[in-house]
């Protein structure tokens, strides 16, 4: 049996126990999550504590867990140049003041471990911290420079599968809009005009389900800090499991707290020939929602 002591930071203050206890141990399934707090085995300054709950700055917390077996990353593809890894909810791209392992550092050890003389691989583009899905990493500087000029340019087709409130009308659209981020306060707003400070935005959509709770196919065309969330919630269908900008009380209703149902599911690489092994090659995961 492991164990693990941290200390509630004051950019952690508010969150709930389990989320903290989520980025702290990465390498733990959403089962194992699920299994330490059914048998008790965190605490909170000392008692033992409800996933719910939520934590002050300075608190202390400590986790007993049964060290898992399998790697703590999950790799859907690896070549000379790139690695793509399939990110679990929970875990932050890079790390950030809230704490925890990132997948930044997961991948790194995992390539230096292979071989001590590697290349520290970079990521290339970002998902947020409850987003899961493919992530692209560059294993040497050339790959790095091509694939992140790539995502500038958008000539990489990103495809992400969603469970949003309601069903959207019509079923299948190409929609335009404007958004502005408030890096204070760590969210954007979404707008039908443009406003000063604020970025063009196109996000497709197509209903694969359609019904109270819709499963939607979304291409994202831009790529904006947490465009998908925010401009399905200004369309009237926020995603379920959204707590930033979706409905609250329809996620308690449907058990849906704190988990976001958002998955990049499909990445096809185009860089012009600069990488002729990836070119127009689509990789694919299965949704796990």
């Amino acid at each position: 049996m492991a164990s693990l002591t941290f200390t509630v930071s004051n950019a952690a203050d508010g969150q709930r126990v389990d989320a903290l206890v989520r980025r702290q141990l990465p390498e733990l399934t959403p089962q194992d999550l699920r299994g330490v707090f059914a048998h008790r085995d965190v605490k909170l300054d000392g008692k033992r504590v409800r996933p719910d709950v939520r934590v002050r700055a300075g608190q202390t917390i400590q986790v007993y867990y049964v060290q898992p077996a399998r790697p703590a990353i999950e790799v859907v593809h690896q070549d000379a140049d790139v690695l793509l890894v399939n990110k679990r909810p929970g875990i932050s791209v890079e790390a950030d003041e809230r704490g925890g392992a990132s997948l930044e550092e997961l991948v790194r050890d995992y390539v230096l471990a292979a071989d001590p003389g590697a290349a520290v691989p970079v990521p290339c583009h970002r998902l947020d911290n409850q987003t899961c899905g493919l992530v692209v990493f560059a294993l040497n500087p050339r790959a790095g420079e091509i694939l992140r000029d790539a995502f500038r340019r958008r000539t990489l087709d990103k495809i992400y599968t969603c469970l949003v409130k309601g069903q959207p009308k019509p079923p299948a659209a190409v929609c335009r809009a404007w958004l502005r981020k408030d890096s204070e306060a760590g969210r954007v707003a979404v707008f039908d005009r443009e406003v000063p400070g604020s970025r063009a935005i196109v996000t497709g959509y197509e209903t694969l389900e359609a019904g109270p709770v819709s499963r939607l196919r979304v291409h994202l065309i831009t790529g904006r800090t947490h465009q998908i969330r925010a401009h399905m919630a200004a369309l009237g269908h926020p995603l379920l499991g959204d707590d930033v900008y979706g409905d609250r009380a329809f996620n308690r209703a449907m058990h849906a707290q704190g988990k976001l149902m958002l998955c990049a599911t499909s990445l096809t690489l185009h860089t012009d020939g600069a990488l002729p092994a990836l070119d127009g090659r689509t990789f694919e995961i299965p949704c796990p929602f």
